[in-house]
């Protein structure tokens, strides 16, 4: 992007206290998490790098997500076949202490293929979990009504489980 993301808004919303709109610079004024891990994909292959960001677990206590909020969704800016691109993750790995949301890798802003302007990392899932170029994120009670119902992209034009561990 030539502006390096400076009108980009990030929004956090749904069933929180305190619906968020965050801008690139925002985040960046936040406390930055870094983490060195590996990445393991579907596909077989695996890398190591080193990420910053902010803190999921962090995010969440700025909104403040209401009792039944159960998950969260990540939208993102991707579109396949004319369908959006999401991934919903349960509220308890969205807490894990190294689930964040990058906006560096391997000590440079992150670029648009690694999923700038901002990307998630859930380092105790597989990468089809970890969606780029996050447009926004919902607490929700239920994702049967997003997409296909199955709790992701993937999960609904692939039949992945919602679970990917590992």
């Amino acid at each position: 992007m030539d502006n390096n993301f400076a009108n980009w808004k990030f929004k956090i919303h749904g069933l929180v206290e305190n619906p968020l709109e965050l801008s690139l610079t925002d985040l960046h004024a936040m406390k930055k998490q870094m983490q060195i891990t590996e990445h393991s994909c579907i596909q077989g292959w695996t890398a190591i790098g080193e990420w910053g960001g902010v803190s999921m677990n962090y995010m969440i206590s700025l909104c403040r997500p209401l009792p039944q909020a159960r998950y969260v969704v990540f939208y993102s800016y991707q579109y396949t076949d004319g369908t959006q691109f999401y991934e919903a993750i349960y509220i308890e790995l969205a807490k894990h202490h190294q689930t964040i949301l990058a906006y560096g890798m391997n000590g440079e802003p992150l670029s648009v293929p690694y999923g700038a302007p901002l990307r998630l990392r859930v380092e105790t899932q597989l990468g089809y979990k970890m969606v780029k170029w996050i447009k926004s994120v919902e607490f929700v009670s239920d994702y049967k009504n997003i997409g296909m119902g199955q709790g992701g992209h993937r999960e609904d034009h692939m039949y992945y489980g919602i679970g990917a561990g590992i």
